[in-house]
């Protein structure tokens, strides 16, 4: 699924595995390493990718998949808990083939190509919570 390297103390050098679904291979990355919060930033290539937008008004996301050829020219997030479980919150900017770009919220996207990544984990318990108001889980600090 993947291959790393700790080229500092908690931080990870990675390449995903042709084909998988990023979004999985960095959430098995980060309870492989027990990663409770962090930074993730990466370039590469997919063959599919859904992106999520947020509707304020309705408070509802709205999903949209595109299946082609795309260069990830920027992916960047950053790594929480939420119900015990590794928080991934990732925006994506793809380029297309006629080299316009589109992005959002990712969702999920197939590696079509390579994907390297970079994990900065911390030492700190970083939660999140659901807020009334926007609809959206927050960060929740903890002591």
């Amino acid at each position: 699924m993947y291959q790393y390297k700790e080229v500092k103390p908690s931080c990870y050098v990675l390449s995903l595995d042709n084909h998988v679904e990023i979004s999985e291979a960095l959430s098995a990355f980060c309870l492989e390493k027990d990663i409770k919060s962090g930074t993730i930033a990466g370039l590469g290539a997919i063959g599919e990718a859904t992106f999520r937008f947020l509707n304020p008004a309705t408070r509802r996301y709205v999903d949209k998949t595109f299946a082609e050829q795309m260069e990830i020219t920027n992916l960047t997030g950053n790594i929480s808990r939420k119900d015990g479980k590794p928080y991934l919150h990732l925006h994506i900017t793809a380029s297309r083939s006629d080299y316009s770009c589109i992005g959002g919220h990712l969702l999920c996207a197939r590696i079509n190509g390579a994907c390297e990544l970079l994990v900065e984990a911390y030492d700190a318990q970083i939660g999140r919570r659901p807020d009334e108001e926007t609809g959206l889980n927050l960060y929740e600090f903890q002591p």
